[in-house]
């Protein structure tokens, strides 16, 4: 059973969410919260699998919520997914920087919620195409992204292509196909990038694949 919190403070965005949650049987809700500190504190009591969290809260907004819970090492085995209405919040990008396992546009289907959570729960980060080609977008509005500064000197030419690859929103099975590659062997690749360049996980490459210019807006 996958224990999940929830911290949104819309009593019907939680009331619907715990019931798309809860319909197969394999996830349960097991605590709610409407701010992000006492989000934070249902956190601490409870230690769930996953955190769905909102981003604009009162007291304590979603993205430090995110931070205390990501450095607190008493809950390193909580993932946080982001919730957030993409159109309406520019924070996205920084959810990831803070440490989220990834986050999910609330016009998400059911099903799809359901195995978003499924992932997460799982270890794994989610972030779809679509939504970071999205992110990307919208970031090249603002600041632009910093010239690679000697954290991927370590790398061979081909685990720059599948950070790039990583960067650019594909799945392992998609990597695969573009260089080549066994969906085996993409793993493998990913997997050593997570140990090479001490990141958290998938999400933390992307933030890395963009920051360091490898992938550009766009691009």
């Amino acid at each position: 059973m996958i224990r999940i919190v929830l911290v949104d403070d819309q009593e019907l965005v939680r009331t619907g969410l715990r019931s798309l949650a809860e319909r197969d049987g394999d996830i349960t809700v097991v605590g709610e919260a409407a701010t992000g500190r006492s989000g934070l504190s249902r956190v601490r009591e409870l230690r769930p699998d996953v955190v769905l969290m909102d981003i604009r809260m009162p007291e304590l907004d979603g993205l430090e919520a995110t931070r205390e819970i990501v450095a607190d090492p008493d809950l390193r085995g909580v993932r946080v997914v982001v919730l957030t209405t993409f159109d309406e919040d520019e924070h996205v990008f920084e959810a990831i920087r803070s440490g989220a396992a990834g986050y999910l546009l609330k016009d998400i289907t059911p099903g799809d919620l359901r195995q978003a959570i499924r992932v997460v729960a799982a270890g794994e980060s989610l972030l779809s195409p679509q939504v970071t080609t999205r992110v990307m977008r919208a970031l090249a509005v603002g600041a632009q992204p910093r010239r690679d500064d000697g954290r991927l000197a370590g790398l061979t030419d081909r685990e720059r292509e599948v950070l790039e690859g990583v960067g650019r929103g594909l799945t392992n099975d998609e990597i695969a196909r573009e260089l080549y590659l066994s969906p085996a062997t993409a793993r493998t690749y990913v997997s050593r990038l997570l140990t090479k360049l001490d990141a958290r996980d998938r999400a933390a490459l992307v933030v890395l694949a963009y920051e360091s210019g490898l992938v550009r807006p766009g691009g």
